[in-house]
């Protein structure tokens, strides 16, 4: 089972303030990374540059599509970054995400875990 552990951004995040290497913050998110490819459950783990580095293609549902740049204003809804794990169940990816570090000191913020869909729930769904 993989599980996605999402961290939400913050006015900070978006700003592209980068906190430096030996930042409180980053070694307890190095530790916390390093425990998790020992335990063998780690995919992948990443930070995201601000949206106005990004874009968004946007459908119209009637085939036809269009591109709009970053900066995007809802906070709240974006990704600041990600840990992708695989783990044996629902519980260990629960324990594993109780874990992660709060990644903005001293600011509100969301950690979001979601299960990624496997083939065989495609199969299964077919039968």
């Amino acid at each position: 089972m993989r599980f996605m552990i999402i961290v939400r951004a913050t006015p900070d995040s978006e700003a592209g303030q980068l906190p430096t290497a030996d930042d409180p913050l980053m070694v307890e998110m190095q530790a916390f990374h390093e425990e998790l490819a020992k335990a063998g459950v780690l995919l992948d783990a990443n930070g995201l540059k601000p949206s106005s580095a990004g874009w968004r293609i946007c459908h119209d549902g009637k085939g036809k599509s269009r591109v709009v740049d970053g900066p995007f204003a809802e906070t709240k809804e974006l990704i600041a970054g990600y840990t992708l794990i695989q783990v044996r169940s629902r519980e260990e990816a629960m324990e594993w995400s109780r874990r992660f570090p709060a990644p903005f000191r001293g600011l509100a913020c969301e950690v979001e875990v979601r299960q990624l869909y496997e083939i065989q729930d495609f199969e299964a769904a077919r039968n």
